[in-house]
């Protein structure tokens, strides 16, 4: 049986699909693909070569954007194996393989910058003996209870180093590997979001405490990221009610609030805001969800006096969310396991 879609729907698939100036780029529909780790790196965190096909596939349809899978900054940022990097020359020229495709097609690529943090495997002997990293986070609370080693704090000039290996990374991204822009991995747990969240930082610094403590660090690696590649160039994912790897503070909504204004006084061209919507947690689709569970508050804040900011809402989308998603709230969707 063939159904004519509704004015309204007919309506918003003309929004989803249509053209959308975000950053830099000009894209030719609102369909993105999300940020997908997919551990098909080598030994030295290397992509296969497969990686060039999987993302050639994807960026098929000119205009289209691609959000890489987590990329690590720096070895000591990392702590799983087979999961690409940006650190070394290797590693970079087979990024800019991989760019070079997306670009033939007449897309668009950015790189996901990545530091785990406590979500980091524990040391065991042998694990990535040829990368070193650090078992680290804001302080010492564990992603896991009953897990016997403790993440160690980072000391103020470790924090002051990250800034810089974010930096060096995202140059090493557009510089040199070629990407379009870099997207800063803010959300899911890993190091940025544990310095956002009440439950995986307690200290007693100016890192911590209060709502512009814990932002302070992911607002010094925006900092210095725009500083290296520019803000038409940098983009960032947040995630403000996700559970997952032991995060959910109580209410999110005055921490993220606040970063969210900070960073748009800061950088009135950044390229966009990346949401996680609270329906998700993992790969998990949540159905009890209380209404007020929303990113209304930071969609409000980023859009606010009519000014053309861009956000992409990931989370959950099928073909009738997405575009009801993009009718109702603007932005662009990202597609994950869908795309």
């Amino acid at each position: 049986m063939v159904t004519t879609p509704t004015p309204a729907q007919t309506s918003a698939k003309a929004v989803l699909f249509s053209p959308a100036q975000v950053g830099n780029m000009h894209l030719k529909h609102r369909v993105v693909l999300a940020p997908l780790t997919r551990f098909r790196a080598n030994e030295a965190h290397v992509p296969n070569p497969v990686v060039k096909e999987y993302y050639a596939q994807r960026s098929s349809t000119p205009g289209t954007l691609l959000i890489t899978e987590a990329t690590l900054i720096t070895h000591q940022a990392g702590g799983y194996a087979h999961v690409p990097g940006i650190w070394s020359d290797d590693q970079v020229a087979r990024w800019k393989e991989i760019t070079d495709a997306v670009h033939a097609n007449g897309s668009y690529i950015y790189l996901q910058l990545w530091a785990l943090g406590r979500a980091a495997i524990p040391g065991k002997p042998g694990y990535e003996a040829n990368f070193p990293y650090d078992y680290v986070s804001p302080s010492t609370l564990s992603m896991n209870p009953d897990e016997p080693q403790k993440p160690r704090p980072l000391a103020k000039d470790e924090i002051k180093e990250y800034s810089q290996w974010f930096a060096t990374a995202a140059t090493n991204a557009v510089e040199r590997a070629g990407f379009d822009g870099v997207e800063i991995h803010g959300a899911n747990g890993y190091l940025l979001d544990q310095f956002f969240q009440d439950v995986s930082n307690d200290r007693t610094d100016e890192y911590g405490g209060s709502v512009e403590n814990r932002a302070r660090f992911p607002l010094e690696v925006v900092d210095a990221v725009v500083k290296a590649v520019g803000a038409e160039r940098t983009g960032i994912r947040l995630s403000p009610w996700n559970f997952f790897q032991g995060m959910r503070m109580k209410d999110p909504r005055p921490t993220f609030r606040h970063f969210v204004e900070e960073l748009k006084k800061a950088h009135p061209k950044f390229s966009y805001l990346h949401l996680v919507e609270p329906r998700v947690d993992a790969v998990e689709i949540r159905e009890d969800v209380p209404q007020d569970e929303n990113n209304d508050f930071i969609r409000e804040v980023w859009t606010q006096e009519g000014n053309a900011r861009w956000f992409i809402s990931a989370g959950g989308h099928d073909r009738d969310l997405a575009i009801r998603t993009v009718e109702q709230k603007g932005g662009v969707a990202a597609f994950g396991r869908a795309f």
